[in-house]
């Protein structure tokens, strides 16, 4: 995290925004955490509440910045912010694309994980994935962010639907999220394989925003992330035979396969491919489901 105090900018640091754009920024800001309920964000609402939507201490505490900090951010004090400060600020303020997007725009930073389209994800892609089913498949980069998926993957680890489009990747939702957990038979094991591949993978994107600040996001939630990354283990990509526990169809045994798309750092095919009848069975009966349900294929 960067902070800056209010005429402590070092030398040679690049000028914020001017004057106008930080009060609109603070305006922003204010309109949107009056906005917010707290059981939005899973605080109880106390009987002497009289401040509209959240307080800025509660923002400041969802985003783990300090709460002086956010009141200058508020007062359109001139200081500096990084982009994981910003983002995890947009997370707290439950933003959708749009208002995140206007955020970066204001605070002059750059987004590190815009809401853009992934190229390798061309309308053949989406038509193929969607025809391979019911085996589940997704199309994911190196940092295991889900780029698109059909019907069946939908619904395989957990509800896709359900999740935000900046939440949707493998990392984040293997260590946070308690619906993937579940489905997940050997957790511990398939946590160390996914720390040292992501691990492995990150050796090309050391600072990039978008993999430092999933990296900051992973180790403030989770001290199972943290005890794995202390490891320090590498692997490459390579396909492995799970058991899968699906809430809806069951026990599952299927090979996870890789295919890439483009250069070995770009996006990914991954599939999960049936290995005995039951299996295949059960695949097909979760893609009548997920089709029933309107899980759609979808790209992020």
């Amino acid at each position: 995290m960067t902070i800056v105090a209010p005429g402590n900018a070092p030398a040679g640091a690049p000028a914020p925004g001017g004057e106008v754009r930080r009060h609109e920024l603070a305006e922003f800001l204010r309109n949107r955490r009056e906005r917010i309920a707290p059981e939005q964000v899973g605080l109880v609402r106390g009987p002497r509440r009289r401040t509209p939507g959240l307080r800025r201490e509660e923002v400041a505490h969802l985003s783990s910045v300090g709460v002086t900090w956010y009141t200058w951010l508020e007062q359109a004090r001139d200081i500096q912010v990084s982009a994981q400060v910003l983002d995890a600020v947009a997370r707290a303020l439950l933003l959708d694309a749009s208002e995140r997007a206007h955020l970066f725009a204001l605070a002059g930073g750059r987004d590190p994980a815009p809401p853009t389209e992934c190229p390798s994800v061309t309308p053949a892609v989406r038509t193929m994935i969607d025809q391979l089913g019911p085996i589940p498949v997704s199309v994911q980069n190196s940092r295991y962010d889900i780029l698109a998926h059909n019907a069946s993957y939908g619904m395989l680890l957990r509800d896709l639907a359900g999740v935000r489009p900046e939440d949707r990747n493998c990392m984040w939702l293997a260590f946070t999220d308690p619906e993937f957990r579940a489905a997940v038979v050997d957790l511990p094991s398939t946590h160390r394989l996914m720390a040292a591949k992501f691990r492995a993978a990150m050796a090309g994107h050391l600072t990039e925003p978008a993999w430092t600040t999933l990296l900051a996001r992973l180790e403030a939630a989770s001290a199972e992330f943290r005890a794995v990354w202390a490891r320090h283990e590498v692997i490459g990509q390579s396909s492995k035979s799970k058991y899968i526990r699906n809430a809806h169809v069951g026990l599952l045994h299927v090979e996870h396969t890789t295919l890439w798309l483009g250069p070995g750092t770009g996006a990914r095919l991954v599939s999960y491919v049936p290995l005995d009848a039951t299996t295949r069975e059960r695949l097909e009966r979760l893609e009548e489901l997920a089709t029933a349900r309107g899980a759609v294929p979808a790209g992020v």
